[in-house]
């Protein structure tokens, strides 16, 4: 027996022993018998026509879309299920009398039940507005506008932006990012085109715009109206398209303050650094450089009564929720009604624990992976990710188009990505926020001011490399490239990704799909610039970056065919990190599996074969009902490609897929062999 083979049999045992540890011998799968709901399907349909609705027809055809929903699928079933657990756990802290004033426990307990409190928010009025609103209208000159539009406790966006982030070409410190920014529709897109749906949003948002300042008791609304949304289509025409934002080395632009300030001299950098409490900053790196000198110049020409409006309107925009009904609800009729097509506002509870998550998301996650998450689930997650970590490994080792060189500097950095399962080692320190039972409104500004400081203060310090950006009762995952690390929160280690009881096959196209996907970030048209110490440089050969150009090409091509809804086709170079992370997950993760057999054959189940079962999982993962409204908007904003295309898009390039299903070059999904791209 190879030494792979015994590494391949003590991973597979150990799996067995795992999961053993965390599931009586009585424990049955979650769903169906074995892990997928065969019920779903729709036999009717070829799998190679449409493997999407092959895998879960019978699903979409028969579930509602919930009112209070823009989507609906796997994902937003699993929020939900965190979302009520996470509301248990509130009330059970509202109800500790116990706890201490400034505990953690009783700050995510006031916050969660101020938010809750509508009658108090009613009563109060707009009068914890009144001093930002004060704020903004006493502001004369657009020295004044832009100290406004960076200070951190009104919230505000504007056309030239900061932000705090890691150092692509130094992970070990941070560094101020300035961006562009301003536009409250989800793209410029949404500005700029003039089909008959973009032209009838843009006038609602302009109504819409119109009521908020009249709600806010402002003169000649109507007009300010107008302006506001001419001055943001103009913001708009100077804004890079997204697929090019996500070019890594064209965004990262180092500058002196020096120099900053001589790639737009007209912009009051030092004012408006100062107010962000970033007046000791030397040095940033600007993303859309090119923007910015334009952008500075629209800001000065815009006339400063003009600007004074803007700010009002989203000042109002962005306290919303915490604001009287009349303002809560306009705000839903326009962002959720009329540009996403969801019919009913959530229940003010889930919008309370969604609220209480992103100002306390560390202190309530503690609760929740004290309650819902088990210590062996890490363990055997752990067990998976040294699989796949191992299928990539032949994936780079067996290349035909990679050279002998990068081979080894991405072997390197495979073995030194970082796995972080469930919930951070240590807790992030919430003490210094004051939280304020039934101040809605003030512990919603102080949560976010408490953050911007946060974040400021860790400039001058080395980064911290065990922190998390998602919370553990967050249903997601993600890879940062910065520190190379792959993050797997504890919620979204559930059913149909994760289950202890179900089969291997359904458990390595679920998770063990979506820990490959996030790897695949880490080689992916983007993510593969940083190197194995997270560094943002050229480490590839010239001839290695050309070929998986090529290969990234064909698979843009692939995927911008696809038109989900009329005149709005998939941008298949938004999308590409996305995609090639699919194509390498599901690739790498139906390896993983193979290795997990100790390379011997895996019995049918209810006459699904192992192969069709791993495939079914991974479809199952991306079911997904959406209105066209919320479609069209991931579509032109999102790099993500809508779910359908997570499932045909992918599978086509799979030719384990076509040998699981019987796909035959009549099928509408069928690809010849020579059209297929493998990339990893």
């Amino acid at each position: 027996m190879t030494a792979a083979h015994c590494h391949a049999r003590y991973l597979t045992t150990l799996l067995t022993l795992l999961l053993a540890l965390i599931a009586p011998s009585h424990a049955a799968p979650a769903i169906g018998e074995f892990g997928i709901d065969l019920a779903g399907r729709d036999a009717a349909i070829r799998p190679g026509d449409d493997f999407f609705r092959y895998a879960s027809g019978q699903w979409l055809a028969h579930t509602d879309l919930p009112a209070d929903r823009t989507s609906y699928g796997t994902f937003v079933q699993l929020l939900e299920r965190s979302q009520t657990q996470v509301r248990g756990l509130l009330e059970t802290a509202a109800a500790n009398s116990q706890a201490p004033a400034d505990s953690a426990e009783r700050k995510m307990a006031d916050y969660y039940t101020s938010f809750l409190d509508v009658d108090a928010i009613e009563r109060t009025g707009l009068a914890p507005a009144k001093a930002g609103i004060r704020s903004i209208q006493a502001a004369k000159s657009h020295r004044a506008i832009a100290q406004l539009l960076a200070r951190p406790d009104l919230g505000l966006p504007a056309p030239i932006d900061f932000n705090i982030s890691l150092d692509q070409k130094n992970p070990d410190r941070y560094v101020v990012v300035v961006h562009h920014g301003g536009l409250a529709l989800p793209d410029r897109d949404f500005y700029l085109r003039d089909d008959a749906q973009f032209k009838t949003l843009r006038q609602q948002y302009q109504t819409h715009i119109e009521t908020f300042l009249t709600l806010a008791g402002q003169p000649a609304a109507a007009d300010s109206a107008q302006k506001i949304l001419a001055l943001e289509v103009e913001i708009a025409k100077l804004h890079w398209p997204k697929a090019e934002r996500r070019d890594r080395d064209k965004t990262y632009n180092a500058r002196t303050r020096t120099q900053l300030k001589a790639l737009a001299p007209l912009y009051p950098w030092d004012a408006s650094l100062a107010a962000a409490h970033l007046e000791q900053v030397k040095e940033v790196v600007v993303s859309e450089v090119s923007a910015i000198e334009p952008l500075s110049q629209l800001f000065i020409k815009t006339p400063v009564d003009t600007w004074r409006q803007y700010a009002t309107f989203h000042y109002l925009r962005t306290h919303a929720s915490v604001l009287p009904a009349a303002i809560d609800q306009e705000n839903f009729a326009f962002f959720g009604k009329a540009l996403s097509g969801q019919p009913e506002q959530r229940a003010r509870w889930k919008r309370a624990v969604e609220n209480t998550n992103g100002a306390l998301g560390e202190a309530v996650g503690q609760f929740y992976v004290a309650r819902y998450f088990p210590p062996d689930a890490k363990a055997q997650m752990l067990a998976l990710v040294d699989n796949l970590r191992r299928a990539y490994g032949e994936r780079i080792a067996q290349s035909a188009w990679l050279s002998a060189d990068t081979k080894l500097a991405a072997a390197e950095k495979l073995a030194t990505f970082k796995p972080k399962i469930g919930y951070p080692d240590h807790w992030r320190d919430y003490s210094a926020l004051s939280i304020k039972h039934g101040d809605a409104f003030g512990n919603y500004v102080r949560a976010q001011r408490f953050e911007w400081e946060r974040e400021v203060t860790r400039l001058n310090k080395p980064t911290d490399r065990d922190e998390w950006s998602m919370a553990p009762q967050t249903v997601n995952a993600y890879y940062n490239s910065s520190f190379n690390e792959i993050v797997f929160p504890a919620a979204i280690l559930q059913p149909p990704f994760f289950d202890p009881a179900a089969d291997a096959a359904v458990n390595y196209g679920g998770i063990g799909g979506v820990i490959g996907h996030e790897m695949g970030h880490g080689f992916d048209d983007q993510g593969a610039k940083s190197d194995a110490h997270g560094v943002l440089h050229a480490w590839w050969n010239d001839s290695d970056v050309s070929a998986f150009k090529t290969l990234g090409d064909r698979l843009v091509d692939q995927y911008s065919q696809f038109e989900p809804l009329p005149n709005i086709k998939v941008n298949g170079r938004l999308t590409l990190g996305e995609n090639i992370g699919d194509l390498g997950g599901l690739t790498v993760g139906y390896r993983a599996y193979q290795l997990s057999l100790g390379e011997q054959p895996a019995p049918s189940l209810a006459g699904v074969s192992a192969d069709q079962r791993f495939f079914l999982s991974w479809a199952q993962v991306w079911r997904t009902l959406y209105r066209d409204e919320s479609l069209r908007n991931q579509v032109l904003s999102d790099p993500h490609s809508p779910a359908m295309y997570r499932v045909n898009g992918v599978v086509r390039n799979v030719d384990a897929w076509y040998q699981a299903f019987d796909i035959a070059p009549t099928d509408a999904l069928y690809l010849a062999p020579a059209d297929r791209v493998h990339i990893w």
